[in-house]
């Protein structure tokens, strides 16, 4: 029976739940429907869609893990796949990465060859982008696979035990090969946010200084900072925290591990949410799917009343 304190992480894990597929959902939907009635999708649309259904997928892995500690599934169902909710979080890892690279691109300003380079093509390149994405993670996958497919019983299951002390730990190159492949994504996600950032408190610093300048204007760009610094904020909290938990760097058979699942799934919930309000289509589809339920809830609610 759920009681105190581990009743309000189970509510907090359904909500999270409820909001990440809600907004990925979304997300999937808008752009699936933009690729049937226009039979094309747009680089964005299309690295949007891969990120949404890849967090979907971490979701549920993530439910898995967190309904096994509460005794409500069975915690093989997440030890067994543990290789495929590798795959899947380095796989949403990197779709995010280039997602912040593609908005660098887009909208920073860096003198230098290479990156208008990148600006110019940074469009076509994004088909490549994922498929290069896929192909890593699944290398990386299968490099460390063998040790992951022999060792959730004993190691992964622990993470359910209440008298899991001492637990077996992963051979140094599996493990640095894991390290690696959640880092190298990470680094190149740093690198763009932060020059994405700089170019965009540079640019609303020279507005400020330029008599005329419309207030409107200045606070947009401050606001896609804001996103921006909250994109990072939440992506390096999610690398910070697989890396605890893939690494063991706490006491396994712990509540630890279920603060750590929460922090997770706090980050493919909540910057889908930031991905919705910062897209104007998005928000506009999004608005229309509430007023449609609060149209359908007064359709209920006055059926009884008439009868």
């Amino acid at each position: 029976m759920l009681e105190g304190y581990t009743l309000f992480l189970f509510l907090v894990m359904m909500v999270q739940l409820f909001t990440g597929v809600l907004a990925n959902g979304l997300i999937v939907v808008v752009n699936a429907t933009d690729l049937i009635t226009r039979r094309t999708m747009s680089p964005l649309g299309l690295l949007l869609s891969c990120l949404a259904t890849s967090r979907l997928l971490l979701q549920l892995c993530i439910l898995f893990a967190q309904l096994g500690l509460f005794c409500l599934a069975k915690s093989s169902l997440f030890a067994d796949n543990i290789a495929f909710v590798f795959f899947i979080n380095e796989l949403s890892l990197w779709f995010a990465t280039w997602l912040c690279v593609f908005y660098c691109a887009k909208i920073a300003t860096v003198p230098h060859p290479l990156f208008l380079w990148l600006k110019m093509r940074i469009s076509r390149l994004v088909p490549w982008l994922i498929l290069g994405s896929v192909l890593y993670s699944t290398v990386t996958v299968m490099t460390y696979g063998r040790d992951t497919s022999t060792i959730p019983k004993q190691i992964y299951a622990s993470f359910f035990s209440e008298n899991a002390t001492q637990v077996l730990k992963l051979h140094n190159v599996t493990l640095s090969i894991l390290i690696l492949g959640l880092t190298l994504p990470s680094l190149i996600f740093i690198v763009a946010v932060l020059l994405l950032i700089f170019s965009l408190w540079k640019h609303s610093w020279k507005m400020r200084t330029v008599v005329g300048t419309r207030e409107p204007s200045r606070y947009a760009h401050i606001s896609v900072m804001l996103s921006f610094l909250s994109f990072f904020i939440l992506y390096f909290s999610h690398y910070m925290v697989v890396l605890v938990i893939s690494t063991q760097g706490f006491q396994l058979g712990s509540t630890d591990f279920l603060y750590c699942t929460l922090l997770v799934g706090m980050y493919p919930s909540l910057h889908s949410v930031v991905l919705i309000l910062g897209n104007p289509k998005l928000r506009q589809n999004a608005k229309m799917f509430i007023v449609h339920c609060k149209r359908c809830h007064c359709v209920r609610a006055e059926i009884p009343s008439r009868k």
